[in-house]
């Protein structure tokens, strides 16, 4: 069940001006597409859209939206931001079924640097994705993909299949793909080989 609910109401006109009058009556402007009926101008009280939008709930989930008696559940899917007010300036919903699948980008957050060996010696975390596209019934978008950096050596590559994924979701891209990389400095490189190579020698000797 959606945890955010959003009372819309049906703009008659559209286009810049109707957008701006909008905005003047203490609204935000947005449009809702997909599905098989037309693209519709619709607006949202602007004190209850930011409540919505700061619980961080709003964009890439599964939100309610009302219209008097009627409802239906959308995906926010793009918010745009006055440059510099940074307030909701405009938004777009997207028509879907509750359990239908969709493709949508979740953040990929890191945790346990300080239990990576590599990073303790000085590598750095080089994150490549910042969001990796699933495809993840409507009602069970994850919040965050988690990766545990554990154990984790200096030249070790994290990739989309070695995320974790719920059940019944999966990845949109190929699991190949680079998440991350624990990268060394040169110091630590030079570091590096001058062990292998003084291990080399003791080996001979």
């Amino acid at each position: 069940m959606a945890e955010i609910v959003l009372n819309v109401e049906v703009r008659e006109a559209v286009g810049t001006g109707a957008a701006r009058a909008a905005r003047r009556a203490g609204h935000v402007p947005g449009v809702l597409y997909g599905g098989a009926q037309a693209p519709v101008a619709i607006s949202v009280r602007a004190n209850e859209f930011r409540k919505a939008l700061y619980t961080g709930k709003l964009l890439g989930h599964l939100v309610t939206l009302k219209y008097g008696k009627e409802t239906q559940p959308v995906i926010a899917k793009d918010v745009q931001m006055h440059p510099v007010t940074d307030e909701p300036w405009h938004f777009d919903l997207y028509r879907v079924d509750a359990h239908q699948l969709i493709k949508i980008a979740v953040p990929v957050h890191f945790r346990n640097q300080e239990e990576s060996p590599g990073i303790k010696r000085g590598g750095t975390l080089n994150i490549v994705l910042h969001e990796v596209e699933l495809m993840a019934p409507a009602d069970q978008i994850p919040e965050e993909l988690v990766f545990d950096l554990t154990g984790l050596e200096i030249g070790d590559t994290i990739r989309v299949g070695d995320l974790t994924l719920p059940a019944g979701i999966s990845a949109a891209t190929g699991g190949e793909a680079v998440v991350a990389t624990v990268a060394g400095t040169s110091a630590q490189a030079s570091e590096d080989a001058a062990e292998d190579d003084a291990a080399a020698e003791g080996g001979e000797a």
